[in-house]
């Protein structure tokens, strides 16, 4: 479809575009569109818009450049359902834009904050994996294989933070690429054209070229730990630390992402070269240490594999060990650096379960081959409080939290448990692999959770975060175990 009448496109408007501060701006983008000549010329762009300021200033970048281009530009905006009306009122701004400037436009929406809960991951998780597979879908349906999305410099920066908080290496620090894969179909890229751009001067083209948006009010909501990184961590950081912040963080990252890529490269290149080929195949172990954890991670992902540093670090490390990624399976490393998946030969989970009344001030059972007891007692505000070290076979809980009630039991696939100190709960199955604890040792090991199922104590690890003891505590449950049989 043509342009409205009146909007000039920008081939027949340079002198315009070049004449103020957002001229120059827009000049800039679209010289950086032309250098890199993606997307090519006459392409289809499929145009991601929530209705901020971000995705509006995208969708007008791009339609003032598509008669130059020959580009056709498709508009997608998919409706999170996370602010009711407000979600709505984002849903119609993008529909009237893309029908002034012309524009195909589609739209859908799933209840996001439902379905996170129901598969048990984050809403921002959640949110991100139904828009791109809304994305991806639609994409192939209007035979588009270019998807724009106005990630910007600042995003980069939280980003960076974000993975740096949760973890991760040189490849996640690096952050977003202009030009990626989607998540949801390898086959469509990602288009990202606003990447080198920051906040305030898409906010400042906003204003100049009275380009209407919407402000997302979940966007300054604690609730989310990007937000409270990009409300509360960085101004901190940049007021009394580092002025300079965000042009010091995509330097970092650009060299993170540089050494990455190269260590990557280089790993991929030595698990193409034959073995008998010298000096491309050198041994494993005289590999840069980058190299050798790159050239396991790719094996790994070749089999499916998901790793994490600590899966890499026993393969790097030893060589011929099996490590469990399972009940079931192992994978080990040969002294070449070739990786082997393997059906474990592990022993069966253990069975049977005890359960605990806590009736009276105290009590005594067997279970396991262990002997229990327990004492509960009153507390009063000013000692409420057991924070320093106890023997190995004794612990201390919140009795109120733990209730009444307790089930003795052993390990089972699938279990979860928040040792004191981490921020959620983790599979107990990382924890014992983390923590080194043979395989046949973890099946024997017991552990007790509340009438609800949850888990607060595991022999072996710390006690449980949420029944800890706090100055807040107003009866304690002492917790003891013997390991030795009772003499029968």
């Amino acid at each position: 479809m043509s342009p409205p009448a009146g909007f000039a496109p920008l081939a027949a408007d340079t002198k315009k575009l070049q004449a103020g501060p957002m001229g120059e701006w827009l000049q800039h983008v679209a010289t950086e569109i032309r250098k890199r000549n993606f997307p090519p010329a006459g392409e289809k762009i499929l145009v991601a818009v929530s209705g901020g300021a971000d995705s509006m200033v995208l969708l007008h970048v791009l339609h003032r450049l598509a008669p130059e281009r020959r580009w056709k530009i498709f508009v997608a905006h998919f409706n999170h359902r996370l602010r009711g009306r407000a979600s709505l009122a984002d849903e119609r701004l993008v529909w009237r834009t893309a029908e002034k400037y012309g524009l195909p436009f589609a739209g859908a929406g799933a209840d996001v904050k439902k379905i996170a809960a129901r598969s048990k991951i984050s809403v921002e998780m959640a949110a991100r994996k139904l828009r791109h597979e809304f994305l991806a879908r639609l994409a192939r349906r209007w035979k588009i294989s270019v998807i724009a999305l106005a990630h910007h410099a600042d995003d980069q920066v939280e980003l960076f933070f974000l993975r740096l908080l949760r973890g991760t290496g040189g490849t996640g620090l690096a952050g977003m690429k202009s030009l990626a894969p989607s998540p949801a179909d390898g086959k469509l890229t990602l288009f990202r054209p606003l990447l080198d751009c920051g906040k305030a001067e898409i906010l400042a083209c906003a204003r100049a070229e009275k380009i209407p948006f919407r402000d997302d009010a979940t966007n300054f909501s604690p609730d989310f730990l990007r937000n409270r990184i990009r409300n509360e961590l960085l101004p901190l950081l940049q007021k009394n630390y580092q002025p300079g912040l965000s042009k010091t963080v995509l330097r970092l990252m650009a060299i993170a992402g540089a050494e990455a890529e190269f260590a990557d490269a280089t790993a991929q290149a030595w698990l193409s070269a034959p073995a008998d080929q010298a000096p491309a195949r050198v041994d494993f172990s005289r590999l840069p240490v980058a190299v050798q954890r790159k050239a396991l991670q790719q094996q790994l992902a070749a089999r499916g594999v998901v790793s994490d540093f600590e899966l890499i670090e026993q393969l790097r490390i030893a060589c011929d060990k099996p490590v469990s990624l399972g009940a079931e399976v192992s994978v080990t490393r040969d002294a070449v650096g070739e990786i082997r998946i393997a059906a474990s030969a592990s022993a069966p989970f253990a069975q049977g379960q005890q359960t605990i009344l806590l009736r009276g001030g105290a009590g005594r059972i067997e279970f396991g081959g262990r002997q229990f007891s327990w004492r509960q007692k009153k507390l009063a505000a000013a000692t409420a409080r057991r924070f320093g070290r106890h023997p190995v076979t004794q612990e201390y809980f919140d009795a109120e939290k733990v209730g009444s009630e307790i089930i003795l039991r052993h390990w089972r696939a699938g279990d979860r448990f928040q040792p004191i100190g981490l921020p959620a709960a983790t599979k107990l199955q990382d924890l014992f692999v983390n923590g080194k604890i043979p395989a046949q040792r973890r099946r024997e090991l017991v552990l007790a959770t509340t009438a609800a199922g949850e888990i607060f104590w595991v022999e072996g690890l710390r006690i449980g975060e949420r029944f800890k003891l706090t100055p807040a505590t107003r009866r304690e449950l002492e917790w003891r175990w013997d390991n030795k049989k009772s003499p029968q």
